[in-house]
C-alpha cells in the first residue's frame, strides 16, 4: 500500500484577489483574454511547483508576477467573457443537452448538482427547472457562490448532502500539480449520490447517439462526473491521452457516457458504477507521469493518483 501523502489544497496555489489594478474596459478582446488565461495558468503551474519544493524566494516572486498581470480579479473576468455566447458559450449547454436528451417528465425529481469553480450564476443549468446548482469557488465573486476550496469541503453527512452530478468544467487544469489533479479526481465520488443502475451506457457513448431507453431516463447517466478540459490536455499531452484518461477513471469507479470534442474544449460524463468506491484505488492499480507521446510540440499535463 503506498505511503500516504499530503493533500495538496486549491487554496494554496491560489492568489488573492488584487483590488489594486487600475480599471480596464469591461470588455477584452479574445487574444487579450486568451493571453490572460494562459500567462495565468503558466505562473499558476510554476507556483504550486515552488510550493511543492518550499522555495520561499520564487513562491514570493511568482505571486508578485501573477499580481502583477492583474491576479485573480483578471483571471476571472477573462474566464466569465470566455463563457459568453460570442466566445463559444457556458459548457453547461453540453451538459443540459445531455441530460435533457434522456429525461423524462415523469421523473418528477430534481438533479442536484455541485458546480465547482463557479463564476456564474445564470448558466443555462442553473436556469433549468429539473436542475438544482450549488456553486462554490475559492474566491467567490457573487453572493449566490460560496466560497470554499473543494479539497476542504466538509463531506455528506445526511443523503440531502449528496449530489447527482459534480461539474469539474475547466477546473482540473487550474490545479497545479499531476498529484493534485489525481486527489481531485479521487475525492469526487464522496460527494455523489448513489442511484438505481440499469446496465452500461457505452453503447450510446458519441453525441448524437441518444436513443433513449424507455423507463430508465436520466437515471441511466446518474450519477456523474462533468469533466471539461482544453482539448490540448487530452489530444496533445505528453503523458496523457483519451484512452488512459478513460482506464484511470475506470479504474476508479467510472464508465464514459458521453463525450464531446470541439476546437478548443474536451467535455466528458463520466458515470459513477454502484458499488465501485474511489478509495480502493489505493490498494489497487497506481498512475505515474509517464511518457505515451514524443514530440517537442507536445504540453505536460498529466494526472497521477
Amino acid at each position: 500500500m503506498p505511503s500516504k501523502r499530503r493533500q495538496l489544497l486549491l487554496s494554496n496555489t491560489r492568489p488573492p484577489l488584487n483590488h489594486s489594478r487600475p480599471t480596464v474596459s469591461k470588455t477584452l478582446s479574445s487574444n487579450f483574454t486568451r493571453t490572460i488565461i494562459r500567462n495565468h495558468h503558466t505562473l499558476q503551474k510554476r507556483l504550486a511547483s515552488a510550493i511543492s519544493i518550499g522555495d520561499t524566494q520564487l513562491i514570493t516572486s511568482l505571486r508578485a508576477q501573477i499580481e502583477a498581470n492583474g491576479g485573480l480579479t483578471l483571471y476571472q473576468r477573462a474566464s466569465i467573457q470566455g463563457q459568453s455566447p460570442e466566445r463559444g458559450g457556458d459548457s453547461g449547454v453540453v451538459l443540459k443537452r445531455w441530460i435533457g436528451e434522456q429525461y423524462e417528465p415523469s421523473e418528477n425529481a430534481e438533479i442536484r448538482m455541485l458546480e465547482v469553480g463557479a463564476l456564474k450564476v445564470d448558466g443555462v443549468c442553473s436556469r433549468t427547472p429539473y436542475f438544482s446548482v450549488e456553486r462554490i469557488d475559492l474566491r467567490s465573486q457573487h453572493p449566490e457562490i460560496k466560497t470554499q476550496d473543494f479539497m476542504q469541503r466538509p463531506l455528506p453527512s445526511t443523503p440531502a448532502e449528496y449530489f447527482d452530478i459534480v461539474s469539474l468544467s475547466l477546473v482540473l487544469n487550474y490545479v497545479g500539480t499531476p498529484l493534485g489533479r489525481g486527489e481531485m479526481l479521487l475525492r469526487v465520488e464522496k460527494y455523489l449520490r448513489r442511484r438505481k443502475i440499469h446496465g452500461s451506457v457505452g453503447n450510446d457513448l458519441q453525441e448524437g447517439a441518444m436513443a433513449s431507453r424507455s423507463g430508465q431516463g436520466a437515471n441511466q447517466l446518474l450519477p456523474s462526473l462533468f469533466l471539461v478540459l482544453p482539448a490540448p490536455c487530452v489530444t496533445n499531452s505528453r503523458y496523457l491521452n483519451e484512452d488512459k484518461l478513460e482506464a484511470m477513471l475506470n479504474s476508479i469507479g467510472y464508465e464514459m457516457a458521453r463525450k464531446k470534442l470541439s476546437a478548443k474544449l474536451i467535455y466528458y460524463l463520466f458515470r459513477l458504477v454502484q458499488g465501485h468506491e474511489a478509495s480502493l484505488n489505493t490498494k489497487g492499480q497506481q498512475w505515474k507521469k509517464e511518457e505515451i507521446r514524443k514530440g517537442g510540440k507536445r504540453n505536460n499535463f498529466a494526472i497521477v493518483f
